[in-house]
C-alpha cells in the first residue's frame, strides 16, 4: 500500500523529471517506474534538520526517507561524551544502518579548536564542518596537519558577516592547507545574491560537503522550501557537480517547517534522487 509519505517522494521525483527531460519526452518518460538506484552523489541529511528531535526520532525519519548518512550536531552527541556515551550511539547509528560521516556545524565561540579536532578523532570521523573565528585559522592549520581530519568552513549567506558566501571563505582558505575547504550551503549563497551553479564551479576543488537546500529569494528576505520549490536550479547544479566530478556528500539541510519535517523531507529526497536518476 502507498503512504502519504512514499506519494510525496515518488511526486518529488516526477518533478525532478520533468525539471530535467525536454517538454516532448516528459509525459512518456513520467509513465516509466522511477528507478529505486542510488543516486549519482552520496545522499546525507545535515544534523540541524532535526534540531528538534531526539537521535532515536531522527533515526526512525531518516529510515522512512531511505538516507543512510548523517551530519552529527552535539545536540545528539554532545562534545564532552564519554567514550561509553560515543560507542553507544555509534552503536545506534550502526543499527539503523546509518553511517555519521561528519560533525557540526561547530561554532569558534563554542569550543576550542584543539576540542573540535579532539571531538572528531573520538568520534571516529575524517570531516569537520565548522563556522571558526577568523583568529582560529592558524590552530585549524595545525591540526588538520597533526590528525589529518579535513575541516569545511560554512558559509551562511547575509546572516554571518564572516563567512557569507562562496568567495569569502575561499579567499580565506585558499593559501592555506588543502584539508581545509568549503561545506558549500547553496541556499545560503544564493540568500546572499550568488548562484550556486556558478560558484561550483568556481571553488569545487576546495569544496569538501554540501548542505542542499533551496529558497525563495537571492536575497536575505528569502526563506527555506522544498528542494524543487525554490529559485535555485537544482538539475543544473547536479550537471555542475557531475562536470566536476564532485566525490563529497550531498546533505539535506531541511529549514522548513521544523516542528514537523518529515514531509518537506520526504518530498526534497524524493526530488533529488529523481534529478540524479534523470541525469545518469
Amino acid at each position: 500500500m502507498t503512504s502519504r509519505r512514499n506519494f510525496i517522494g515518488n511526486a518529488g521525483k516526477i518533478m525532478a523529471i520533468a525539471a530535467v527531460l525536454p517538454a516532448k519526452g516528459f509525459a512518456t518518460e513520467a509513465l516509466n517506474p522511477v528507478s529505486s538506484s542510488q543516486p549519482l552523489f552520496r545522499l546525507g541529511m545535515a544534523g540541524y534538520t532535526f534540531v528538534n528531535f531526539n537521535i532515536d526520532k531522527t533515526l526512525e525519519m531518516m529510515k522512512i526517507v531511505d538516507v543512510h548518512y548523517l551530519c552529527i550536531k552535539d545536540f545528539h552527541l554532545p562534545y564532552k561524551s564519554t567514550d561509553e556515551q560515543i560507542s553507544a550511539f555509534l552503536k545506534k547509528l550502526k543499527d539503523a544502518d546509518i553511517t555519521g560521516y561528519a560533525v557540526g556545524p561547530i561554532s569558534g565561540e563554542n569550543i576550542s579548536i584543539d576540542q573540535t579536532f579532539e571531538y572528531a578523532r573520538r568520534v571516529g570521523v575524517k570531516l569537520i564542518i565548522g563556522i571558526p573565528r577568523l583568529e582560529d585559522l592558524p590552530d585549524i592549520e595545525k591540526n588538520v596537519k597533526e590528525h589529518d581530519i579535513r575541516y569545511a568552513v560554512h558559509n551562511h549567506g547575509p546572516d554571518e558577516k564572516r563567512y557569507t558566501n562562496a568567495l569569502s571563505v575561499y579567499s580565506l582558505i585558499k593559501d592555506l592547507d588543502p584539508r581545509i575547504g568549503l561545506c558549500f550551503d547553496i541556499g545560503h549563497n544564493m540568500r546572499f545574491g550568488n548562484d550556486p551553479v556558478e560558484d561550483m564551479k568556481k571553488y569545487a576543488k576546495r569544496v569538501f560537503d554540501i548542505h542542499l537546500k533551496n529558497v525563495t529569494a537571492p536575497t536575505k528576505a528569502g526563506v527555506a522550501c522544498p528542494l524543487g520549490r525554490g529559485i535555485i536550479a537544482i538539475p543544473d547544479f547536479v550537471k555542475i557537480l557531475q562536470q566536476v566530478k564532485y566525490c563529497g556528500s550531498c546533505s539535506l539541510e531541511y529549514e522548513k517547517d521544523m516542528e514537523a519535517p518529515l514531509t518537506g523531507i520526504a518530498e526534497s529526497v524524493g526530488y533529488f534522487k529523481g534529478v540524479c536518476d534523470a541525469l545518469k
